[in-house]
């Protein structure tokens, strides 16, 4: 960007000689809560008692639901469902949703399906996430749902899978997830 603002630019933070052809900005605001808040309370109830806690409200949302605008909507063991809301603020260059927020999404149901079948004080990360994309999701697309189940549940490695469907129904992605098993530090 030159130093010298065009003559229709725009002041805004971080461009401050953003041309006026590029519109009005926009702006989106995340507010989360304290997430050792929801780790701590994490830690004294079962995988699918913690997600549940989050769903009723008990626990709060972890940050990262909160900037990508996803929400907890069911959970049982061995399963639970994600809605995401998509806007233009996670758009990529070519004027789609950015592949990372659907394979967050996925990565999420994954994990937190094998967390619903994990006692307390154990915890999981993800060891490998294979994702395949089918179309294309865009603000038309509506909100997104995925839905992550355990395919086979494990003491050490736990294998999962997810899929995301938009408004319409139509198969967005799927996902297969293998997630490294360990107690979780006192």
């Amino acid at each position: 960007m030159s130093t010298d603002a065009a003559p229709d630019a725009l002041p805004v933070e971080g461009v401050p000689d953003a041309p006026a052809s590029w519109g009005d900005p926009r702006s989106r605001t995340v507010t989360w809560w304290d997430p050792m808040v929801t780790a701590a309370g994490g830690r004294e109830r079962t995988g699918l008692e913690a997600l549940q806690a989050v769903r009723d409200g008990l626990l709060p949302p972890p940050p990262i639901a909160q900037l990508v605008q996803m929400d907890l909507t069911a959970v049982e063991e061995g399963r639970v469902e994600f809605t995401c809301t998509v806007d233009e603020s996670v758009y990529n260059p070519i004027g789609a949703v950015h592949g990372g927020l659907v394979c967050t999404l996925l990565d999420s149901v994954a994990g937190c399906a094998v967390h619903t079948t994990l006692p307390a004080g154990v915890g999981y990360t993800s060891i490998e996430l294979k994702v395949t994309y089918l179309r294309a999701v865009t603000r038309a697309s509506g909100p997104l749902t995925a839905v992550g189940t355990v395919v086979k549940p494990g003491r050490r490695v736990s294998f999962a899978e997810g899929q995301v469907v938009d408004a319409a129904g139509k198969l967005v992605a799927t996902a297969s997830s293998s997630l490294l098993v360990f107690p979780l530090p006192a």
